[in-house]
């Protein structure tokens, strides 16, 4: 489904002598259909800037993105124009981010009933479709029509979520999804995902909590101090955790 190959990314630094750095050098690692890969390794080594090239948030400095698309085949989106993002995004690809990012006030409903309307669904059915999946992720009724940035960080990440899971992807991008939620949330959250991977959707995401990943991922790429990656299954990058 996906397949990453010699991935870099370098970014310039105009003020400071450092001029340039290089958090992701020649990174490899693939993702098989409803599978869940979970990318591990310290804080600042890069792991936000690989979701981010995946996305096309940020143009790869060099290396190979190769998607396989439902709609429009076989994709490196390392290379792919703006439009054929937008379209893929649209109708393929979901991304939570660790804030959200949205028009202001519009009730929250409408941020999430908004992704369903490029499917064809009419508005009172999105709206519908809107609300349970509020309801699911633990928003209070009374929010529904309230604008989200009034809420806290967890009501948003909320939410957040509602615009990509609503959607069934056909591929999800998770940049710390749960770190801003209770602990009942996060335990709703992984069974979204856990229900999800059963439906075919093929994830990539990061976490702050071990404990998710452990309960989420099929394999983890260990980024590590160095830059290099080791792609192993989850339970033995468990066990070597605790070792």
């Amino acid at each position: 489904m996906l397949e990453v190959v010699n991935l870099s990314k370098s970014f310039e630094l105009h003020v400071s002598q450092a001029g340039k750095v290089n958090p992701i050098q020649g990174l490899s690692f693939g993702i098989r259909q409803g599978r869940f890969l979970g990318i591990a390794g310290p804080s600042g080594i890069g792991k936000s800037t690989i979701l981010k090239c995946i996305y096309r948030t940020y143009m790869p400095s060099s290396g190979e993105i190769w998607y396989e698309s439902l709609h429009e085949g076989r994709v490196d989106l390392a290379l792919a124009d703006d439009r054929q993002m937008i379209r893929l995004r649209e109708r393929e690809l979901g991304y939570v981010s660790q804030f959200l990012k949205v028009i202001p006030r519009v009730p929250a409903v409408d941020v999430v009933a908004e992704r369903l309307l490029p499917f064809g669904w009419s508005q009172a059915d999105a709206r519908r479709e809107a609300e349970a999946m509020l309801d699911a992720l633990r928003i209070p009724w009374k929010l529904w029509q309230a604008f989200p940035a009034t809420f806290s960080g967890g009501e948003q990440q909320r939410v957040n979520l509602a615009r990509a899971f609503i959607v069934r992807p056909r591929l999800m991008i998770l940049d710390e999804p749960t770190a801003s939620l209770d602990r009942d949330t996060t335990a709703a959250v992984v069974g979204m995902l856990q229900g999800m991977k059963r439906e075919g959707t093929t994830m990539v995401g990061i976490f702050h909590d071990w404990d998710v990943m452990e309960q989420v991922a099929d394999e983890i790429v260990d980024i590590g101090r160095a830059g290099g990656a080791t792609v192993r299954p989850e339970r033995e990058a468990a066990a070597a955790r605790t070792e």
